[in-house]
């Protein structure tokens, strides 16, 4: 098969879809209104659809990995969002080194879990 990929989007269900928009927009990414039940958020050329859609299940069992420059750095800007205190379903773990790299956490308001990692 012969073809130029130009992108890899995966979908993100959301409990709250007003809150759940709010939550990316404070962690950094832009946001394109596609419907009112679905947007694109996107930082550089990565992205992901966040829709209007939530089933328990999937989203507590949903996964991200966003590899990051510097996972130190990033630990300390996500810290100083204060995304738990301003969203209460949404939990940030420290950062933990593993034989690979670092990695820290965040569980977004749907449950969805994001791991924000750096390799060696």
């Amino acid at each position: 098969m012969i073809h130029q990929a130009k992108s890899l989007r995966a979908f993100i269900g959301a409990k709250d879809f007003k809150e759940s928009r709010s939550f990316y927009r404070e962690l950094g990414f832009q946001e394109s209104i596609i419907s009112e039940k679905m947007s694109l958020f996107t930082v550089d050329q990565l992205g992901f659809y966040l829709q209007d859609y939530y089933v328990k299940d999937w989203l507590d069992n949903f996964m991200m990995f966003l590899e990051v420059d510097s996972v130190d750095r990033y630990w300390q800007e996500l810290q100083q969002l204060q995304l738990p205190e301003k969203y209460p379903l949404a939990r940030l773990e420290k950062v933990r080194e593993d034989d690979w790299g670092k990695v820290c956490f965040l569980h977004d308001p749907s449950g969805a879990l994001w791991h924000f990692g750096e390799f060696y």
